[in-house]
This record gives C-alpha cells, sequence and structure tokens, in this order.
C-alpha cells in the first residue's frame, strides 16, 4: 500500500482523496498504452530504452525470453527418459501436440507445427503469470498485444495456406462444394470476413478476461486501503481471486492455442486439394 500512498502525495489534486489513489493505480497499471518502465513496476520509472517502452513491452519480452531459454537451452527433447525440467516440461508440450495440434490439424501437419503451438502457449502463459507478480504488468492485458498475436494466426490462416496450396485452393476454401453460385456470391464474402471476425474474437477474448480479473483483484485490495482492518473479510476473498487468475492464466493461453489451431486447421481442411482422398483412402 506504500505504492498507493505514494500516488495520494504526488497526485498533484488540491484535496487528493484515498479514492483518486485507487483510480490512479487502476487507470495506470491497465493503462492500453502501458507506462514507462521502471524497476518497481510502478509509476514513471527512468526512460531507459525509449520513451515508447512499456511495462507491458519489457513483461512480454522477459516472457519470451524465458520460453526460449526453456525449450532453446534448458529442455533436452533427445532425452529416452526425461529428467529434471524436461520431465516437468514434457506433458506439457505432449498435450500441446496430440490433444491440441493433432486433433486439430491431423497427424502430419499437426507435428510439424507443435513447435508454432508450444511457443504461443508458453508465451502467453508466461505473459499471463508473470503479471500476476506483485509490481508486474500484464502483456496480455492490453489488446494491442493480443491483437498482435491474433495477426499473426491470421496470416497463418491466409499467407501461409495461400503459399503451401496455391492461391487457388486459398480461395476454394470459401466456396463449399455442392453450393449453388447463387448461395456462393453471398456466402464466399461472408466466410472471408469470418476469418477476421474470428481473429478479433481472439483478441477480445484474452484481453478481456485478463484486464477484468485484474481490475476486480485490485478493486478488493482497495478495500483494505480505503477501509483498513475494517475490510478484513477481503484479506480470503483476494487470496481465493488471485488462486483463480493463475487458474484463469493457464485456461486462457489454453483457450487462445486451441482456438488458434481451430481455425489454421479449419483453413488446412478446406484448402487441401487432396483432402478428401486421403481421408477416404484413410478408411
Amino acid at each position: 500500500m506504500n505504492v498507493l500512498n505514494t500516488l495520494l502525495a504526488a497526485s498533484g489534486q488540491n484535496h487528493p482523496t484515498k479514492m483518486d489513489a485507487i483510480i490512479h493505480w487502476i487507470k495506470d497499471h491497465m493503462s492500453l498504452a502501458g507506462k514507462h518502465w521502471s524497476p518497481a513496476g510502478f509509476g514513471e520509472g527512468p526512460h531507459i530504452f525509449s520513451n515508447n517502452f512499456t511495462t507491458q513491452s519489457f513483461f512480454l519480452i522477459l516472457s519470451a525470453t524465458i520460453t526460449l531459454i526453456l525449450f532453446g537451452v534448458l529442455y533436452n527433447k533427445k532425452q529416452k527418459t526425461p529428467t529434471g525440467l524436461t520431465n516437468f516440461l514434457e506433458p506439457f508440450v505432449i498435450y500441446v501436440r496430440d490433444e491440441i495440434a493433432v486433433k486439430n490439424m491431423g497427424e502430419k501437419d499437426g507435428k510439424a507445427w507443435t513447435p508454432f503451438f508450444c511457443s504461443l502457449f508458453f508465451l502467453i502463459l508466461g505473459s499471463n503469470l508473470l503479471g500476476l507478480i506483485p509490481g508486474n504488468a500484464t502483456a496480455t492485458g492490453t489488446f494491442w498485444i493480443t491483437g498482435s498475436l491474433a495477426l499473426i494466426v491470421f496470416l497463418c490462416m491466409t499467407l501461409v495456406v495461400a503459399i503451401k496450396f496455391g492461391p487457388v485452393n486459398f480461395i476454394k476454401a470459401f466456396m463449399p462444394p455442392g453450393v449453388p453460385t447463387w448461395v456462393l456470391l453471398l456466402l464466399t464474402p461472408l466466410e472471408m470476413i469470418g476469418l477476421v471476425v474470428k481473429c478479433v474474437s481472439l483478441t477480445i477474448r484474452l484481453f478481456a478476461n485478463m484486464l477484468a480479473g485484474h481490475i476486480v483483484l485490485f478493486s478488493i485490495m482497495a478495500l483494505l486501503y480505503v477501509f483498513s482492518y475494517y475490510a478484513i473479510l477481503a484479506y480470503p476473498i483476494a487470496i481465493g481471486i488471485y488462486a483463480l487468475e493463475v487458474f484463469v492464466g493457464f485456461l486462457q493461453a489454453y483457450v487462445f492455442t486451441f482456438l488458434a489451431a481451430l481455425f489454421i486447421g479449419e483453413m488446412f481442411h478446406h484448402a487441401h486439394p487432396h483432402h478428401d482422398h486421403d481421408e477416404e483412402h484413410a478408411h
């Protein structure tokens, strides 16, 4: 609560109140643009990198760095019997491969895309969990970052599919076979718009869940600052909300990764020129 006292003293108002400090604190932490990075994670810190380098940017880079170190240095996939950190990470990797990538994209494409989906999952998970550490900011609590992740998924659904299967098969993916031509004139544009809608939903779902959870947590914590020991019941409630936020961090990383695999897999499924033949051969 020293942070709130500092904000209260530095609010610049003639008659600042505790509520002014709380509102400023929540707005500062949840700002879409973010605040300048500072070692303590609060307020305006030294502009070490540039005026555009925000706390959210710092923790996104930190999450990406941790992910690279975990799987580029520490994770040893050559171990026949996984031990140590590899043994801890292995279930997550296998689950993403078997239950997300392979189930939505098929055996061959699913295994080929597993590194991408693992990177997506652990990057989002790291950002979610780092944001729960007091003094940190949640990168995935801003739609600029969740929108950028959704844009990557959109490019996989469009550009990658068009390159892999050709532009003709890409266009045919929006034209279901057996549908009358006059219906396709209406259906095809709607299907194309649907790609954008899917990515917008990815952006909003992750951003809104992380933002809303933190606002609730901060609001409960603020009761302790305003009412002191009269709000003693806020302690166990805040602990419960915090535990729920940890669960939500894992859940939203899974949901985003699963839906990304589902959307990309649908485009692969519809654009694959030999899909029907391969499916009949498999049966």
